[in-house]
């Protein structure tokens, strides 16, 4: 009896279609994801190049600022403007801070009670003590909040470094809250340094340096040359570069 022979499937030789078919169904979806993402970034692209386009093409745009919010200095009106349009120039701001000042506290400087004097780098507004302390404590007194608003207001608008320095005379001073003149000089410097924030000057502008009684600028002798020394000091600086390091006062 003759053996039945197997049958064989037959050889499909047109498998490869359907991976040829699967990866061109991939390709086309890779285009498509690829599409989608150049159609998002299209206005955003076209923005960055006019933005390029606009710097080489137009030579005022790369020379000129860039202007943000309000240009105009707070605090100084038409009057502000009217000096800028005549110089070109927006005004000095340690000078325009000293003729405020000047204006302002006119009494004070004709009785010696405050001083205003400075250079390029720095001005420095002198009070005496008695203006804004009782004797031996750094408790403001209630003529010291009307005397700081008003130099607060005058400095709030401006970007200047601000640091407070109080100086004593040399007698001793030995109480619980102040056991040396080193803490009573640091306490009122830091006394003006919270009123002035809380007339709106911005913290980060502001330092308080106490010096005790180690920085005189009068002989400690007499009732008057103590009566100099006890003093606060606020040295408004141009830039935080040329903040004053230390304090040589003359004799």
């Amino acid at each position: 009896m003759a053996r039945r022979r197997r049958q064989e499937d037959p050889i499909n030789h047109d498998r490869w279609l359907v991976s040829y078919a699967d990866f061109i169904t991939l390709l086309f979806a890779f285009f498509v994801v690829m599409y989608s993402i150049s159609s998002l970034n299209e206005d955003k692209y076209k923005v960055l190049t006019e933005s390029i386009e606009g710097v080489f093409q137009q030579q005022d745009r790369s020379i000129k600022p860039i202007p943000i919010g309000d240009e105009r200095l707070k605090g100084q009106g038409s009057e502000g403007d009217a000096e800028i349009a005549e110089s070109g120039q927006p005004p000095d701001p340690l000078t325009s801070i000293a003729e405020q000042i000047q204006e302002q506290f006119a009494g004070l400087l004709g009785e010696g009670q405050l001083q205003v004097r400075g250079n390029e780098m720095w001005l420095e507004l002198e009070l005496n003590s008695s203006l804004l302390f009782p004797s031996g404590d750094a408790i403001p007194d209630h003529d010291a909040f009307d005397i700081v608003e008003k130099i607060s207001n005058i400095l709030e608008p401006f970007d200047n470094p601000i640091q407070v320095e109080g100086f004593t005379d040399n007698l001793p001073i030995r109480t619980a809250l102040y056991p040396t003149n080193w803490e009573l000089s640091a306490a009122r410097a830091a006394s003006v340094v919270r009123m002035l924030a809380m007339g709106g000057v911005e913290p980060q502008r502001l330092a308080a340096v106490g010096y005790g009684e180690f920085q005189p600028i009068a002989d400690n002798a007499d009732r008057e040359g103590r009566a100099r020394n006890r003093r606060v000091v606020l040295v408004i600086s141009r830039d935080v570069d040329s903040r004053r390091q230390s304090t040589t006062p003359a004799q």
